[in-house]
């Protein structure tokens, strides 16, 4: 199909279709071929356009992105401190075996772990932050249990505990995993302590192990 040409190179005539008055239908004619543009081929150009900028587009998308992950596979020379509230002992320990066992299995000195005892789960945050600051340790882990009772007095040492974790950590620049549980009753307590739902305190051994690989060997 041809195309119109540019407007400086139009000439209007009249159509000769008898019926209808000359001014009242005209018909364009191109006084030059030279310039003039198929539809055909402008159709061709915006989809090639549109082809270029999606492959741009894709190959901005999948361009190489550096991924940085800690590793689980060792923590030989890793040094951990380990806070652990006195109060609800019973599910305390059990967390405690757990996370030095996972350590252990890492490859995890023994030598370079450190148990530090308080009262409650409400006094971890502040001793966490200290053995942060000391610059001792690669990472804190912050182990207690806090069990609903009949008072609110529940959810103020489980918020402080969680808030006193998270400030130690940011304070300090060193992590420090939260490895507190909270739980309804003594069976949720025990049964997340070595029971059917697993080992908590396993579980923060290997977030610590991991954040300690993640801001040794990469954000330092």
């Amino acid at each position: 199909m041809k195309s119109l040409a540019s407007p400086p190179c139009l000439r209007l005539t009249p159509t000769s279709r008898p019926h209808l008055h000359p001014r009242q239908s005209y018909c364009f004619s191109s006084v030059t071929k030279s310039n003039s543009l198929s539809f055909s081929s402008s159709a061709s150009g915006f989809a090639s356009s549109h082809a270029v900028e999606k492959e741009l587009r894709s190959s901005f998308v999948t361009e190489a992105v550096r991924h940085v992950t800690g590793s689980l596979i060792r923590g030989e020379g890793l040094r951990f401190a380990i806070v652990v509230a006195r109060f609800n002992e019973v599910v305390t320990k059990l967390l405690l075996e757990g996370a030095i066992e996972t350590f252990k299995k890492y490859s995890v000195r023994e030598e370079d772990i450190q148990v530090i005892w308080v009262p409650g789960s409400f006094e971890i945050g502040v001793v966490a932050q200290n053995l942060g600051k000391s610059g001792n340790f690669h990472a804190v882990l912050c182990i207690g249990a806090v069990i609903r009772g009949d008072t609110t007095h529940y959810d103020a040492v489980a918020n402080s505990a969680a808030s006193g974790v998270l400030s130690a950590g940011i304070n300090s620049g060193v992590p420090c995993i939260f490895g507190v549980l909270t739980c309804e009753d003594m069976d949720q307590a025990l049964n997340r302590s070595g029971g059917k739902a697993g080992n908590k305190g396993a579980e923060t051994a290997l977030t610590a192990l991991e954040m300690a690989s993640l801001f040794e060997h990469h954000l330092k």
